[in-house]
């Protein structure tokens, strides 16, 4: 498993009430839908470096 770190994130309101709205729409958390939607970007545009073994997408 990998090791987690946390840290602040500023967000728009607006923002943060779509993603919020989202992650109940998908049975998430806040945190994980934010955590899914960085790891699908990341691989969709080849930047992610390695393959996680728990990454958000595969706790669906």
């Amino acid at each position: 498993m990998s090791v987690k770190k946390a840290f602040a994130l500023r967000i728009n309101q607006a923002l943060l009430k779509a993603v919020e709205k989202w992650a109940a729409d998908e049975f998430r958390s806040t945190n994980g839908q934010i955590e899914w939607m960085l790891t699908k970007i990341l691989k969709e545009a080849k930047r992610l470096p390695n393959e996680p073994t728990n990454t958000p997408e595969n706790n669906q």
